[in-house]
């Protein structure tokens, strides 16, 4: 079995360590005997999604945004039918913004990909702090950092996680990220997956599921990322005693 992964954009789009998800990708796959690869895509590469696996959306500045935004317009529709086919993708902070329709700033409107029905309005002040999400799909809490100036509303969709601790997609309704099909799009970083081996798992099944109609992993000792999971919701939610 051979997982390939799709980094978009990472000279502009690697502002919050979206590496690091990746490698964690990368490892996981690789301690389980599955093959992996990475591709990058630059400006003006050619993006052929029948080739790709998983595909991470990193997050960056709001000028780096508006410098892809056009790219991104020319992909719109085969990443459109990629997601509607059930491909995996990782959306994150900027990547997740520009799944909806639009980003609207103060010094213009950004123009999304339209492959979720979402959009996302400049807000004030920043929403800066550690974040804990529960969502009863998943064993344990989600974990990460969130630091964005957007307030993102999902509509009907169903959100990543619901907030125990940290602000989320809009400081307002207790919602964190978005779940699409096999999308996953969200503000945590620092980067992700790394501290939820859960999540990365997740992808990883749903995009063999898709390619060779099995999603079964071997299980890995993930104690000290399950550790590190935990310390975190025992600081922010659950105080230890």
């Amino acid at each position: 079995m051979k997982i390939t992964i799709g980094h978009l954009y990472p000279d502009l789009l690697n502002l919050y360590g979206d590496r690091g998800n990746i490698q964690c990708m990368m490892k996981r796959c690789l301690w389980r005997g599955i093959d992996a690869e990475t591709i990058e895509f630059r400006l003006g590469d050619s993006i052929d999604f029948s080739d790709l696996d998983i595909v991470l959306l990193g997050g960056g500045s709001d000028r780096e945004q508006m410098l892809v935004c056009s790219e991104l317009k020319k992909i719109q529709e085969s990443f459109h039918s990629y997601v509607e086919d059930g491909g995996s993708v990782l959306a994150v902070c900027g990547g997740y913004q520009l799944l909806g329709h639009y980003y609207k700033t103060e010094e213009g409107t950004i123009e999304g990909l339209s492959l979720v029905d979402l959009y996302t309005e400049q807000g004030s002040p920043r929403l800066i702090d550690n974040i804990v999400l529960e969502n009863p799909q998943f064993s344990l809490p989600i974990v990460g950092f969130e630091n964005h100036g957007g307030r993102t509303y999902i509509g009907s969709n169903r959100p990543f996680g619901k907030v125990l601790y940290g602000k989320g997609n809009n400081g307002e309704d207790g919602t964190e990220g978005v779940l699409y099909k096999n999308v996953v799009g969200t503000y945590l970083h620092g980067p992700l997956l790394p501290k939820n081996p859960h999540i990365c798992d997740y992808l990883l099944s749903n995009a063999l599921g898709r390619k060779y109609g099995t999603s079964d992993l071997s299980p890995l000792d993930d104690t000290q990322e399950k550790e590190a999971n935990q310390y975190i919701f025992h600081r922010f939610v659950k105080q230890q005693p």
